[in-house]
Protein backbone atom coordinates (compact mmCIF):
# COMPACT_ATOMS: atom_id res chain seq x y z
CA UNK A 1 0.00 0.00 0.00
CA UNK A 2 3.04 2.04 0.62
CA UNK A 3 4.31 2.10 -3.02
CA UNK A 4 2.74 4.91 -4.97
CA UNK A 5 3.04 8.79 -3.75
CA UNK A 6 1.95 11.55 -4.93
CA UNK A 7 3.06 14.63 -3.41
CA UNK A 8 3.98 17.26 -5.87
CA UNK A 9 6.13 20.85 -5.30
CA UNK A 10 3.81 24.02 -5.99
CA UNK A 11 4.79 27.46 -6.41
CA UNK A 12 2.20 29.30 -3.99
CA UNK A 13 1.80 33.57 -4.44
CA UNK A 14 2.24 34.97 -1.10
CA UNK A 15 3.20 38.46 -0.51
CA UNK A 16 6.01 39.25 -0.39
CA UNK A 17 7.53 36.35 -0.91
CA UNK A 18 8.24 35.71 -4.43
CA UNK A 19 10.46 32.06 -4.31
CA UNK A 20 8.17 29.76 -1.83
CA UNK A 21 7.51 26.70 -2.85
CA UNK A 22 5.38 24.16 -0.77
CA UNK A 23 6.13 20.03 -1.02
CA UNK A 24 2.50 19.35 -1.03
CA UNK A 25 2.81 15.92 1.42
CA UNK A 26 -0.98 16.83 2.36
CA UNK A 27 -1.97 15.16 -0.76
CA UNK A 28 -0.34 11.93 -0.54
CA UNK A 29 -3.46 10.37 1.24
CA UNK A 30 -6.81 11.89 3.34
CA UNK A 31 -6.15 10.05 6.10
CA UNK A 32 -2.66 8.32 6.30
CA UNK A 33 -1.49 11.83 5.92
CA UNK A 34 1.83 13.67 5.04
CA UNK A 35 4.34 12.55 6.87
CA UNK A 36 2.59 10.24 8.72
CA UNK A 37 2.60 7.98 5.71
CA UNK A 38 5.98 8.43 5.32
CA UNK A 39 7.05 7.22 8.92
CA UNK A 40 4.89 3.99 8.95
CA UNK A 41 6.29 3.16 5.35
CA UNK A 42 9.05 1.24 6.60
CA UNK A 43 7.17 0.59 10.43
CA UNK A 44 4.81 -1.44 8.38
CA UNK A 45 7.40 -3.67 6.44
CA UNK A 46 9.17 -4.34 9.92
CA UNK A 47 6.05 -4.96 11.91
CA UNK A 48 5.19 -7.65 8.31
CA UNK A 49 8.82 -8.54 8.34
CA UNK A 50 8.66 -10.31 11.74
CA UNK A 51 5.25 -11.41 11.43
CA UNK A 52 3.17 -9.27 13.81
CA UNK A 53 -0.53 -8.58 12.90
CA UNK A 54 -1.42 -6.10 15.46
CA UNK A 55 0.19 -2.62 15.89
CA UNK A 56 -0.04 -0.70 18.99
CA UNK A 57 0.55 2.69 19.44
CA UNK A 58 -0.34 5.98 21.63
CA UNK A 59 -1.81 9.78 20.79
CA UNK A 60 -3.95 12.21 22.50
CA UNK A 61 -7.63 12.46 21.53
CA UNK A 62 -7.45 14.37 18.76
CA UNK A 63 -3.93 12.81 17.38
CA UNK A 64 -3.36 12.29 13.32
CA UNK A 65 -0.97 9.93 14.20
CA UNK A 66 -3.69 7.33 15.34
CA UNK A 67 -5.82 8.05 12.48
CA UNK A 68 -2.92 7.14 10.12
CA UNK A 69 -2.56 3.89 11.74
CA UNK A 70 -5.94 2.43 11.97
CA UNK A 71 -5.94 3.48 8.36
CA UNK A 72 -2.99 1.58 7.79
CA UNK A 73 -3.59 -1.29 9.25
CA UNK A 74 -6.94 -1.98 7.96
CA UNK A 75 -5.69 -1.48 4.75
CA UNK A 76 -2.86 -3.77 5.29
CA UNK A 77 -4.68 -6.60 7.26
CA UNK A 78 -3.61 -5.87 10.46
CA UNK A 79 -5.28 -5.38 13.92
CA UNK A 80 -4.49 -1.97 16.04
CA UNK A 81 -4.76 -0.84 19.28
CA UNK A 82 -4.20 2.79 20.52
CA UNK A 83 -3.78 3.84 24.11
CA UNK A 84 -5.39 7.38 24.47
CA UNK A 85 -3.90 9.96 26.72
CA UNK A 86 -6.54 11.64 29.41
CA UNK A 87 -10.39 10.58 30.02
CA UNK A 88 -12.28 8.75 27.73
CA UNK A 89 -14.39 11.13 25.20
CA UNK A 90 -15.78 10.85 21.75
CA UNK A 91 -15.08 12.75 18.72
CA UNK A 92 -14.48 13.05 15.24
CA UNK A 93 -10.88 11.74 15.10
CA UNK A 94 -11.72 8.84 16.96
CA UNK A 95 -14.78 7.74 15.02
CA UNK A 96 -12.55 7.52 12.53
CA UNK A 97 -10.42 5.52 14.28
CA UNK A 98 -13.07 2.79 15.37
CA UNK A 99 -14.52 2.55 11.84
CA UNK A 100 -11.12 1.57 10.67
CA UNK A 101 -11.43 -0.71 13.45
CA UNK A 102 -9.03 0.53 15.73
CA UNK A 103 -9.30 -0.45 20.11
CA UNK A 104 -9.12 2.24 21.68
CA UNK A 105 -7.75 1.67 25.50
CA UNK A 106 -8.10 5.16 27.40
CA UNK A 107 -5.98 5.86 29.90
CA UNK A 108 -4.65 9.07 32.73
CA UNK A 109 -2.11 10.80 31.31
CA UNK A 110 0.20 9.79 34.40
CA UNK A 111 0.19 6.40 33.43
CA UNK A 112 0.70 7.64 29.78
CA UNK A 113 3.93 8.87 30.47
CA UNK A 114 5.20 5.42 30.65
CA UNK A 115 4.65 3.85 27.36
CA UNK A 116 6.68 0.85 27.69
CA UNK A 117 4.95 -0.04 30.90
CA UNK A 118 1.69 0.45 29.68
CA UNK A 119 2.28 -1.90 26.26
CA UNK A 120 4.14 -4.73 28.44
CA UNK A 121 0.80 -4.48 30.81
CA UNK A 122 -1.60 -5.13 28.60
CA UNK A 123 0.67 -7.27 25.46
CA UNK A 124 3.74 -8.54 27.20
CA UNK A 125 2.78 -11.93 26.96
CA UNK A 126 1.38 -11.41 23.28
CA UNK A 127 4.38 -12.24 20.28
CA UNK A 128 1.63 -10.86 17.60
CA UNK A 129 2.10 -7.23 18.72
CA UNK A 130 4.36 -4.71 17.05
CA UNK A 131 4.99 -1.60 19.60
CA UNK A 132 4.68 1.99 17.97
CA UNK A 133 5.88 4.72 19.53
CA UNK A 134 3.34 7.97 19.80
CA UNK A 135 3.99 9.63 16.55
CA UNK A 136 5.34 6.73 14.81
CA UNK A 137 9.23 8.23 16.48
CA UNK A 138 11.82 4.96 15.23
CA UNK A 139 14.46 4.87 13.38
CA UNK A 140 12.31 3.65 10.32
CA UNK A 141 10.25 6.52 10.37
CA UNK A 142 13.61 9.06 10.12
CA UNK A 143 14.02 6.70 6.87
CA UNK A 144 10.75 7.16 5.61
CA UNK A 145 11.04 10.96 6.42
CA UNK A 146 14.64 11.08 4.80
CA UNK A 147 12.95 10.41 1.29
CA UNK A 148 11.27 13.68 1.01
CA UNK A 149 14.80 14.86 -0.37
CA UNK A 150 15.67 12.53 -2.64
CA UNK A 151 12.04 13.33 -4.41
CA UNK A 152 13.39 17.22 -4.75
CA UNK A 153 13.99 17.64 -8.45
CA UNK A 154 15.53 21.32 -7.60
CA UNK A 155 17.67 22.63 -4.82
CA UNK A 156 16.52 25.31 -2.37
CA UNK A 157 18.59 27.86 0.36
CA UNK A 158 15.82 26.69 2.58
CA UNK A 159 13.33 23.67 3.62
CA UNK A 160 10.95 24.77 6.54
CA UNK A 161 9.48 22.24 8.64
CA UNK A 162 7.11 22.12 11.57
CA UNK A 163 8.33 19.59 14.53
CA UNK A 164 6.48 17.96 17.41
CA UNK A 165 8.83 14.85 18.13
CA UNK A 166 11.82 15.71 15.71
CA UNK A 167 11.46 12.04 13.65
CA UNK A 168 10.27 14.10 10.73
CA UNK A 169 13.32 16.87 11.10
CA UNK A 170 15.94 14.55 11.63
CA UNK A 171 14.99 12.37 8.43
CA UNK A 172 15.18 15.87 6.51
CA UNK A 173 18.44 16.54 7.74
CA UNK A 174 19.80 13.10 7.33
CA UNK A 175 18.68 13.67 3.35
CA UNK A 176 20.53 16.89 3.13
CA UNK A 177 23.54 15.23 4.64
CA UNK A 178 23.41 12.28 2.39
CA UNK A 179 23.23 14.32 -0.46
CA UNK A 180 25.79 16.67 0.72
CA UNK A 181 23.49 19.56 0.05
CA UNK A 182 24.77 23.66 1.50
CA UNK A 183 20.17 23.61 2.21
CA UNK A 184 19.78 25.13 5.65
CA UNK A 185 17.23 23.42 7.48
CA UNK A 186 14.85 25.44 9.90
CA UNK A 187 12.81 23.34 11.94
CA UNK A 188 9.74 25.06 13.88
CA UNK A 189 9.00 23.16 17.41
CA UNK A 190 4.99 23.52 17.65
CA UNK A 191 5.69 23.20 21.83
CA UNK A 192 7.26 25.05 24.39
CA UNK A 193 10.97 24.72 25.38
CA UNK A 194 11.00 23.32 21.67
CA UNK A 195 15.38 22.67 21.85
CA UNK A 196 15.03 19.85 23.04
CA UNK A 197 14.02 19.02 19.29
CA UNK A 198 17.92 19.35 18.92
CA UNK A 199 18.67 16.27 21.15
CA UNK A 200 15.71 14.34 19.45
CA UNK A 201 17.59 14.82 16.10
CA UNK A 202 20.55 13.57 17.56
CA UNK A 203 19.17 10.69 18.61
CA UNK A 204 19.05 9.35 14.98
CA UNK A 205 21.68 11.71 12.68
CA UNK A 206 24.71 14.02 13.63
CA UNK A 207 23.52 18.02 13.97
CA UNK A 208 25.44 20.16 11.49
CA UNK A 209 25.62 23.65 10.93
CA UNK A 210 22.45 22.58 8.29
CA UNK A 211 20.19 22.60 11.31
CA UNK A 212 18.62 26.21 12.65
CA UNK A 213 16.28 26.06 15.17
CA UNK A 214 13.44 28.70 15.82
CA UNK A 215 11.55 28.08 19.27
CA UNK A 216 9.91 31.37 19.11
CA UNK A 217 6.79 30.51 17.25
CA UNK A 218 4.92 28.23 19.40
CA UNK A 219 2.08 30.13 20.41
CA UNK A 220 1.36 29.22 23.65
CA UNK A 221 2.48 25.81 23.67
CA UNK A 222 1.14 22.57 21.90
CA UNK A 223 -2.14 22.59 20.06
CA UNK A 224 -2.58 26.42 21.53
CA UNK A 225 -3.23 29.45 19.37
CA UNK A 226 -3.89 32.87 19.78
CA UNK A 227 -6.17 35.17 17.44
CA UNK A 228 -3.17 36.10 15.34
CA UNK A 229 -2.52 32.82 14.41
CA UNK A 230 -6.55 32.10 13.61
CA UNK A 231 -6.50 34.90 11.12
CA UNK A 232 -3.65 34.34 10.09
CA UNK A 233 -4.51 30.72 8.98
CA UNK A 234 -7.68 32.25 7.18
CA UNK A 235 -5.52 34.52 5.38
CA UNK A 236 -2.97 32.39 3.91
CA UNK A 237 -5.66 30.02 3.15
CA UNK A 238 -7.99 32.40 0.99
CA UNK A 239 -4.89 33.53 -0.70
CA UNK A 240 -3.30 30.68 -1.63
CA UNK A 241 -5.60 27.90 -1.78
CA UNK A 242 -3.83 25.58 0.40
CA UNK A 243 -5.44 24.92 3.59
CA UNK A 244 -3.01 24.47 6.92
CA UNK A 245 -3.63 23.48 10.75
CA UNK A 246 -3.01 25.34 13.70
CA UNK A 247 -1.17 22.82 15.33
CA UNK A 248 1.80 22.33 12.94
CA UNK A 249 1.73 24.09 9.50
CA UNK A 250 0.25 27.44 9.97
CA UNK A 251 3.11 28.13 13.04
CA UNK A 252 5.76 27.06 10.57
CA UNK A 253 4.48 29.51 7.52
CA UNK A 254 3.91 32.19 9.72
CA UNK A 255 7.51 31.87 11.29
CA UNK A 256 8.22 31.71 7.08
CA UNK A 257 6.84 35.40 6.44
CA UNK A 258 8.50 36.57 10.17
CA UNK A 259 11.91 35.80 9.67
CA UNK A 260 11.49 37.36 6.15
CA UNK A 261 10.15 40.64 7.85
CA UNK A 262 13.58 40.49 10.06
CA UNK A 263 16.07 40.38 7.50
CA UNK A 264 17.10 36.66 7.80
CA UNK A 265 15.68 35.29 4.80
CA UNK A 266 16.82 37.53 1.71
CA UNK A 267 14.12 38.32 -1.08
CA UNK A 268 15.69 36.19 -3.35
CA UNK A 269 16.73 32.95 -1.82
CA UNK A 270 14.53 29.91 -2.84
CA UNK A 271 12.82 28.31 0.01
CA UNK A 272 10.78 25.20 0.07
CA UNK A 273 8.18 24.63 2.80
CA UNK A 274 7.23 20.93 3.81
CA UNK A 275 3.28 20.54 4.62
CA UNK A 276 2.88 17.78 7.12
CA UNK A 277 -0.42 17.36 6.72
CA UNK A 278 -2.33 16.36 9.54
CA UNK A 279 -5.13 18.36 8.39
CA UNK A 280 -8.45 16.51 10.62
CA UNK A 281 -6.34 18.30 13.56
CA UNK A 282 -8.77 21.26 12.91
CA UNK A 283 -11.78 19.76 13.59
CA UNK A 284 -10.42 19.46 17.04
CA UNK A 285 -10.24 23.43 16.97
CA UNK A 286 -13.59 23.93 14.94
CA UNK A 287 -14.92 26.07 17.91
CA UNK A 288 -12.05 28.54 17.48
CA UNK A 289 -13.13 30.00 13.76
CA UNK A 290 -16.87 30.47 14.55
CA UNK A 291 -17.00 34.16 14.73
CA UNK A 292 -20.68 35.96 14.97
Amino acid sequence: MFEKIYSPVQKIDLHPLSNLYVKRDDLIDPYISGNKWRKLKYILQKAKAEQKNHLVTFGGAYSNHLVATAAAAARSGLQATAFVRGEEVKNEMLLICSLYGMNLIFVDRESYKNKVDLYKQYFDSDDSTYFIDEGGASVEAVQGCSEIILELTETYDHIFVAAGTGTTAAGLLKGIQDAGLNTKLHVVPVLKGGSFIADEIARYTEISNHLILHTDYHFGGYAKTTPALLAFIKKFTKETGVLIDPVYTAKMFYAILDLHQQNQIRPTDKILAIHTGGLLGLLGMKDKFYFP
